[in-house]
C-alpha cells in the first residue's frame, strides 16, 4: 500500500528544504518509500551540544522534519496541510559521531491528525531515540 498523495522526488523534497533549518543542519531526505521516509543528519558542529554528543533539540528537529514532511505528502496540496501539533522524543543512546538516519511510519492517519513514529539510528544501526510526532491536518486559507 502506497501511503503518499502525491509522487514527488527525493530531490524535490530537498530542494523545498534549501534555506532552511533543514539545510542549515544538513538534514537531507534519502528515501522514500511506500510507508516510510528515510533521512539523515550528520553530526557535526551544527548538531552537537557542548558536550560533543548529538544535541536532543537536533534529534527533534530530525524527527519533526522527516514527518512533517511525511505528513504533508498524504495532504492534497490544493486543499489541506498538516502542522505540528506535539512532538515526544525518549533519547535512549548517545551519538557522538558520523551521521544520524531517521525513519519516519504513520502509526495513525485520520482525516484531521496523525500520529508519526520516528525511530533515529547512529552508524551501527543502534536505536538512539524514538518519537511521536502528532500533526494536525487542516485546510488550506483560501487568501
Amino acid at each position: 500500500m502506497n501511503t503518499w498523495f502525491r509522487t514527488v522526488t527525493v530531490e524535490q523534497i530537498n530542494e523545498s528544504n534549501k534555506n532552511s533549518m533543514v539545510s542549515h543542519c544538513g538534514v537531507e531526505v534519502t528515501q522514500l518509500n511506500a510507508d516510510s521516509l528515510v533521512g539523515t543528519m550528520p553530526v557535526d558542529a551544527r548538531t552537537i551540544q557542548p558536550f560533543g554528543i548529538v544535541h536532543g533539540g537536533a534529534n527533534c528537529m530530525l524527527a519533526e522534519t522527516l514527518g512533517s514532511i511525511a505528513a504533508n505528502l498524504t495532504c492534497n496540496p490544493e486543499t489541506h496541510h498538516a502542522v505540528g501539533l506535539s512532538i515526544t522524543t525518549n533519547h535512549v543512546k548517545a551519538v557522538r559521531n558520523g551521521v544520524v538516519k531517521g525513519v519516519a511510519v504513520p502509526n495513525h492517519l485520520g482525516r484531521s491528525t496523525q500520529v508519526w513514529e520516528i525511530r533515529t539510528f547512529n552508524t551501527g544501526d543502534q536505536l538512539t531515540s524514538i518519537t511521536s510526532l502528532t500533526m494536525a491536518i487542516v485546510p488550506k486559507l483560501k487568501v
